[in-house]
């Protein structure tokens, strides 16, 4: 602390003077700079296999945050899990935080001694060690203090605990008499920071257990403590233990093995990776084991058996690559046993073929249903299933998706009798046995159901392709029958939920209504045929029957349902195209088309035709990828500021009415000649949908409007040249914005 400040002519109070301004270089110590390395393990009873990865991420950034925030560096940083452990590897950390200096204002000087003495006491610091500075039209206290660096043991050690203490599992327990709360029971913590000259244990305790540099191995496979001196050593001996710790070595091991397993029998694993992921998780050591499905069950559709045995017994499919039908298992346990994992198989088929015998059971019964009454039968008793309160019952929605099907089926070449067909038993096995059991299946055993029954032209694909797609990189539907239900079955539902106002409201949508809007346009845009929105939403709207649900709305809300249509068709509506549309954004985007040209476009008639729409972005993007089409856009904006400016000042419209006998310039005769030639090209392409050969047409103008205003002054001093110039600018403006809004172009 060096250096005083004087007290300003005039004044008298006595504990100014005696504050003194403190200025000291910052120092940073060379310790800061050394480098070590950090281990840490917490190893406790199996860590569900789903929570593993997301531990994973919060360890490293609980912790790396921590450090930083400390004021230590670090160079890079891992995390890794097994169903015992959680590991952090920090390298690069450096042992010290820096010196740092730190500034505090305190209360204004004059202020009552008590506010003085409470900042004071909060800084520990005395009154001569107090700045008086300028803040604002005052005067005020500051305190600058001089904060030592900490050595990085302490500073983990603190870090570590309240990352134990604080850890955001999804699920937790406590136990014991302890305070501690974690997903399993904590058994240990390593603590470790490596440096060149050896490793030092970091000294933590968290309700008791106390950090060392021991860890454990297999659970089963190595006896006794493991004590480890750095990260390289701990990895080495863990596998040598029978512990691999990079749940992506475990994964790929799995997927190695079992392959190779498969491949020796001719056959072919079925990929799943969520649950080679999940099954990583699962185990410390994997030992791949392939296992056979007894004969009774072979016959089953391949779909159930790999529902069945990845959802009870977390098994791999084997597939025969020539039949497509699921032959065998591969499942995977958690050790290596005497007997080459016979026992273990063997254990696993006796479950297995319980399970098994279940699916057999529901699909039997199934077929039985089917046979007998058919899947307009198997259905009926969607009748009492509630689809949504406002929206009627299951049966209400089916019928509602075939009326609408039916309306659809002509502008997507479907024949209308086969989309209400496959619109009628599209959800039929919702009632049945197997679905109820495994729900993943809707739709995969409507196509096996409706095949038994008898339905065929593109019936049974329909009843399992309609859902599709449910993300953005699955298949759409390509079938008409599949095309026609899979859009009416998503428009009614989107429709529906916009009528009696549920829609998604930030990150929360519940009824999955974005995907629906993507898979209308994901199916309209792939299907390439013209399709007006706007008259099916209205025609859905229409199928809605609120008189019959009265008792799911008030007095007020039926009214507004049942009596004024009409107004909710003309807002709700209409929020719900747009609402496509900016899903339609989001879609073009990820695909490299400018936002900015989207809105252009959307702003045009036919919007609600969304093939139309990414036609005409496509071809204007295209023309402004090149010199004539981004030279156009300035002039046609520069023109259209004019034109709008001018507008304002003498409050008329200048939209008709210009005259090329009063043109002076060969520019302004030439502009006029341009625009009458696009004209005659621009109106015939729009008119066939040929944005490509419109656009080219508008991007011809550039050198003509580029020479007008080169060589011509718009507002003029004569007042007919000025007027007549201006209704060329406007005739500019109509012929551009006949293509494109190009107003909404940024630029």
């Amino acid at each position: 602390m060096v250096g005083t400040r004087s007290m300003p002519a005039g004044r008298s109070c006595s504990t100014a003077s005696r504050c003194r301004r403190i200025a000291p270089t910052p120092t940073i110590s060379l310790w800061s700079r050394v480098m070590a390395d950090l281990l840490i393990e917490l190893l406790s009873e199996e860590i569900p296999a789903r929570m593993q990865a997301k531990a994973c991420e919060d360890l490293k950034k609980l912790m790396t945050d921590g450090l930083v925030e400390a004021g230590l560096t670090y160079g890079s940083a891992g995390a890794f899990a097994t169903p015992r452990r959680l590991a952090l590897h920090v390298e690069g950390l450096t042992e010290r935080s820096p010196d740092r200096r730190e500034e505090r204002k305190g209360p204004k000087v004059g202020a009552p001694e008590k506010a003085v003495e409470g900042f004071l006491r909060s800084t520990g610091l005395t009154m001569e060690q107090l700045e008086v500075r300028a803040a604002g039209k005052a005067e005020a206290y500051f305190a600058v203090m001089e904060v030592p660096g900490r050595p990085a043991a302490e500073i983990i050690a603190e870090v570590l605990e309240k990352t134990v203490r604080d850890f955001p599992w999804p699920k937790s327990m406590r136990w014991g008499g302890g305070s501690l709360r974690w997903v399993r029971p904590l058994q240990s913590i390593l603590c470790l920071m490596t440096r060149e000259d050896g490793a030092e244990v970091v000294p933590v305790e968290v309700d008791g257990i106390r950090a060392g540099d021991v860890t454990r191995g297999h659970r089963f496979m190595a006896a006794g403590d493991i004590r480890v001196t750095g990260w390289d050593d701990y990895v080495a001996k863990l596998k040598r233990a029978h512990v691999v710790l990079d749940p992506a070595e475990r994964a790929e091991a799995i997927r190695n093995e079992a392959s190779q397993l498969a491949f020796a029998q001719g056959l072919e694993m079925v990929e799943d990776k969520g649950l080679l992921a999940e099954v990583a998780g699962l185990v410390e050591w994997p030992v791949v084991l392939m296992g056979e499905i007894g004969a009774d069950f072979l016959d089953l559709p391949p779909e159930v058996l790999q529902t069945s045995m990845k959802e009870h017994q977390k098994f791999f499919s084997v597939r025969n690559p020539k039949t497509g039908r699921i032959e065998r298992f591969v499942t995977v346990a958690n050790i290596e046993a005497p007997d080459g994992g016979a026992t273990i198989l063997a254990g696993n088929q006796k479950v297995l073929a319980a399970r098994l015998s279940d699916a057999k059971f529901f699909w039997e019964n199934d077929l039985r249903t089917v046979e007998r009454i058919g899947l307009e039968g198997m259905a009926e008793p969607l009748a009492n299933v509630t689809f949504h309160a406002k929206l009627g019952s299951q049966a209400d929605r089916v019928a509602r998706i075939e009326a609408l099907a039916r309306e659809i089926a002509p502008m997507v070449g479907a024949k209308p009798d086969l989309a209400a067909e496959a619109a009628r038993i599209c959800k039929a096995d919702l009632a049945s046995e197997m679905v109820y059991e495994f729900p993943e299946l809707q739709g995969i055993m409507g196509r096996y159901y409706a095949k038994a029954a008898g339905h065929d032209d593109g019936v049974p694909e329909a009843c399992e392709e309609h859902y599709a797609p449910l993300g953005p990189s699955d298949d759409v539907p390509t079938g008409a029958v599949s095309v026609a239900v899979a859009l009416a079955d998503k428009i009614d539902t989107l429709t529906g939920f916009w009528a009696i106002d549920e829609k998604p409201t930030g990150s929360k949508d519940p009824y999955a209504l974005r995907r629906a809007a993507l898979g209308v346009i994901r199916i309209t845009l792939s299907d390439q045929k013209p399709i007006d929105l706007r008259p099916l939403i209205a025609a859905a709207a229409a199928k809605l029957d609120f008189e019959s649900l009265n008792g799911a709305f008030t007095a007020e809300e039926l009214e507004l349902l049942t009596g004024r249509r009409a107004d909710i068709s003309k807002t709700r509506f209409d929020d719900l195209l747009s609402f496509i549309h900016d899903r339609l954004k989001v879609h073009l985007r990820s695909e490299g088309i400018r936002h900015d040209v989207i809105d252009a476009c959307i702003a045009m008639p036919g919007n609600d035709d969304l093939t139309l729409l990414v036609k005409r972005a496509e071809a204007l993007q295209a023309v402004l990828q090149t010199e004539d089409g981004e030279n156009l856009v300035q002039g046609f904006k520069r023109a259209n500021n004019i034109l709008t400016q001018a507008e304002e000042k003498d409050g008329v419209e200048y939209s008709y009415g210009a005259d090329p006998k009063f043109a002076e310039t060969a520019e302004e005769k030439a502009l006029f000649s341009a625009l009458d030639a696009a004209e005659k090209e621009i109106a015939p392409a729009l008119e066939a949908q040929d944005f490509p050969k419109a656009m080219a047409a508008m991007a011809a103008l550039r050198g003509p409007i580029d020479a007008f205003f080169e060589a011509v002054q718009v507002n003029a001093d004569n007042e007919i040249l000025r007027r007549n110039r201006l209704n060329l600018l406007s005739r500019i403006r109509q012929l551009c914005t006949s293509v494109a809004d190009l107003s909404r172009l940024e630029g």
